[in-house]
């Protein structure tokens, strides 16, 4: 059964969209709804203690920021049937396990506007207040298991270049795929893949950007691009891109390549590093990434050795 609180709400959502920041009476929302005045308030209200920035004013309502919005309707196919938004989840990547284990398809996208229980990697909390852009990807990869970490540096790459052409930003890669700017975290990522047998089932790729929020007063050595931009930017435009994008890079996916074009982006290979495991700390000098995505170290006794996963900290 459908629910049509739900589907009214969004036939409202849309008309505000369409509107493009200008206002919309009561009185039009009532006919294209076909609900009364009391009944739109209701919903009105509703939307806007679920945290959907609309404001009510003597002649109507109006959505602040309408470009910023990631409802999927405000998106042009084909991403518009691909992704799921959510007002509040515990993870994102958790609710795109749920839908691949459903059946959602290849590309499909879950985003969040606030996540509950974020993690980063080792199980490290990440902080993902409102105005960040919070979303996993849902991929069906077709190579066996060993071969999926290239979905991780494409998808890395593809967010750095995309920053940097939209916004004229030096952006850089720290392996294993954090962004960084000016030494400071902008970006993070982490994914996790379901197999059976030798077969990959689904891989899911969490990405979390700080865009319009302020991590500085949770992470002292993380950035926003708002802070560094001095203004809010567009989250959609931004999620448009990297879309368009991440689709382009992996259609016939050359993992000799994505590493090569990603060593060119990184700042991590040349650096004095630590990388935590779960039971251990590597230190030395970064020197290289092979063609596996493992990261060489050199020790101070000129040893080199081999990380395939962990947690990079640049010196």
């Amino acid at each position: 059964m459908v629910n049509q609180t739900n589907t009214k709400k969004e036939t409202i959502l849309k008309l505000l969209y369409k509107a493009s920041g200008d206002t919309v009476s009561g009185v039009r929302i009532s006919e294209a709804t076909g609900i009364s005045r009391v009944a739109v308030w209701k919903h009105i209200s509703a939307l806007k203690q679920s945290g959907v920035p609309i404001e009510s004013r003597p002649n109507g309502y109006v959505l602040s920021r309408p470009e910023d919005l990631l409802f999927p309707f405000c998106f042009e196919k084909p991403f518009r049937e691909r992704i799921h938004h959510f007002q509040e989840v515990n993870t994102t990547m958790d609710t795109a396990k749920a839908l691949a284990r459903e059946g959602a398809p290849h590309l499909s996208c879950v985003i969040a506007e606030h996540q509950t229980k974020g993690r980063g990697r080792l199980n490290r909390e990440w902080v993902s207040a409102e105005g960040g852009l919070w979303f996993t990807l849902i991929l069906r990869p077709p190579e066996p298991p060993h071969l999926v970490y290239i979905y991780n540096f494409a998808a890395s790459l593809c967010l750095s270049k995309v920053l940097k052409q939209l916004f004229d930003l030096k952006v850089s890669v720290k392996w294993p795929n954090d962004l960084l700017l000016g030494g400071k975290k902008l970006a993070g990522m982490l994914s996790e893949m379901e197999t059976r047998g030798d077969m990959v089932q689904f891989l899911v790729v969490g990405i979390g950007i700080n865009v319009n929020n302020d991590p500085a007063h949770k992470e002292f050595n993380a950035v926003s691009l708002k802070n560094v931009l001095k203004k809010k930017v567009s989250r959609k435009h931004i999620m448009t891109q990297f879309l368009s994008e991440f689709q382009n890079r992996i259609q016939d996916i050359n993992c000799p390549d994505i590493i090569d074009q990603w060593k060119k982006q990184t700042s991590t290979i040349g650096s004095r590093v630590r990388v935590e495991t779960f039971d251990r700390i590597h230190e030395g000098k970064a020197v290289d990434v092979d063609e596996t995505g493992a990261l060489i170290i050199e020790d101070d006794r000129q040893q080199q050795q081999k990380i395939i996963y962990g947690d990079c900290f640049h010196a």
